[in-house]
């Protein structure tokens, strides 16, 4: 795993008042949301993008939920949940959904946060007084499936995310999970990763031998032995 060594509590985040960072534990939550009543540990074994967006009923965010909606199968392909969150309550959530899917025939499969006490968004940071005190910007935490947050990705109100975007990083952190390996620039599914720098000489001098690519003694690229999808 290419994961960092520290050690923390699950409520050292919580405690220090800290925006969480990649490679600590997701400050857990219990939530009322458009799905009922949800606790992140009710994920725990799943991967998680966990999103804010700034507000119901704005065409942005509209478009990112429609977005995320229809591609909501690849993301279930990849083990993972998605749940929403803005500074709204779970009244205008449910309206705003039921509009979505009137005006773009598109259900909204996943929760939507009733955050009106900025308690998770306080949590995470997703409240930026440089651009509002009032709503969320558009933070995105990717965890996985032992709690760890391992991607942070903030976008200001003015600019929508990318999903394929979102969904390749999804991909690239298993897939270095798994294989133990990098993905270097523009990365896709199927195409050569990069081996782990070596550690010794004798490393560096044996990595030569075993068929990789290698531009030099420090960096080589492998085939992965199977195509992710």
């Amino acid at each position: 795993m290419l994961k960092g060594s520290r050690t923390f509590s699950k409520d050292s985040v919580q405690e220090t008042g800290d925006i969480p960072r990649i490679n600590e534990p997701a400050p857990d939550f219990t939530a009322i949301t458009t799905q009922g009543e949800i606790s992140l540990s009710d994920y725990r074994g799943r991967w998680v993008m966990l999103f804010s967006h700034p507000s119901d009923f704005t065409p942005v965010c509209t478009t990112e939920f429609v977005s995320f909606a229809e591609n909501y199968d690849r993301f279930r392909a990849l083990n993972t949940s998605l749940i929403g969150l803005s500074i709204d309550s779970v009244y205008s959530h449910i309206a705003w959904v039921r509009n979505i899917e009137e005006l773009f025939g598109v259900k909204i499969p996943f929760p939507i946060i009733d955050d009106l006490g900025f308690k998770v968004a306080n949590k995470y940071g997703m409240i930026q007084p440089g651009v509002s005190e009032t709503s969320t910007v558009r933070a995105v935490f990717i965890i996985d499936p032992e709690q760890i947050i391992r991607a942070i990705v903030y976008y200001p109100p003015q600019v929508g995310r990318n999903t394929n975007e979102l969904l390749r990083l999804i991909e690239a952190l298993q897939t270095a999970d798994k294989y133990n390996v990098a993905t270097p620039a523009n990365w896709c599914p199927g195409d050569p990763v990069i081996v782990p720098p070596p550690k010794t000489v004798k490393e560096a001098e044996d990595r030569l031998k075993q068929g990789y690519n290698c531009k030099d003694w420090y960096f080589c690229y492998r085939d992965l032995p199977e195509k992710r999808r």
